[in-house]
């Protein structure tokens, strides 16, 4: 294996190729169509990178993170629409899930009021706004407990044929 690199200042596909315990070489091996020079060009951000690049390296680094990653900092349409998923303990994803469900089900009677009508006036938009962020802190929590699942499987600590032939296909 050869030497790991001293550079400080690695972004977050460079640390996982390390990480993973690839050189370029061998990473570029094991990606197939990105060439080792490409790969130096994309782990020191002198060229853009694609996202089939980065799917590429999630799979072959066992890394799902880097497709969040990319969605929410690369991409332009996923900077504005996509939150950063951080990696979190599935105790931790649980507990968040259940006080979020747990603030919008003492809103839920609140939210139909304010929705009822199909719009929301004036006076209605401090509750709605407020509800709207319950709502959104459980979008993200569910969206942790995927990326929990996709680490979960990518270290094979879960069979993935097993879970989508009970039901757990995405």
């Amino acid at each position: 294996m050869g030497k790991k690199s001293v550079k400080s200042n690695k972004n977050i596909y460079f640390e996982s190729r390390e990480a993973a315990g690839l050189t370029r070489a061998q990473a570029s091996e094991e990606l197939g169509f990105i060439s080792e020079s490409r790969l130096e060009k994309l782990e020191n951000e002198k060229t853009p990178l694609r996202p089939e690049e980065v799917l590429a390296m999630s799979r072959a680094y066992n890394k799902p993170e880097l497709c969040n990653y990319y969605c929410s900092h690369d991409c332009p349409i996923g900077q504005e629409y996509v939150p950063e998923v951080r990696m979190r303990d599935l105790s931790q994803i649980v507990l968040e899930t259940l006080a979020s469900l747990n603030a919008v089900e003492k809103e839920k009677n609140k939210l139909i009021e304010i929705t009822a009508d199909g719009a929301i006036s004036e006076d209605e938009l401090r509750d709605f706004a407020r509800i709207k962020e319950e709502l959104d802190r459980i979008s993200l929590a569910a969206d942790s407990l995927q990326l929990w699942l996709d680490n979960t499987i990518a270290a094979g600590k879960i069979d993935k044929e097993k879970l989508d032939a009970l039901g757990g296909k995405r």
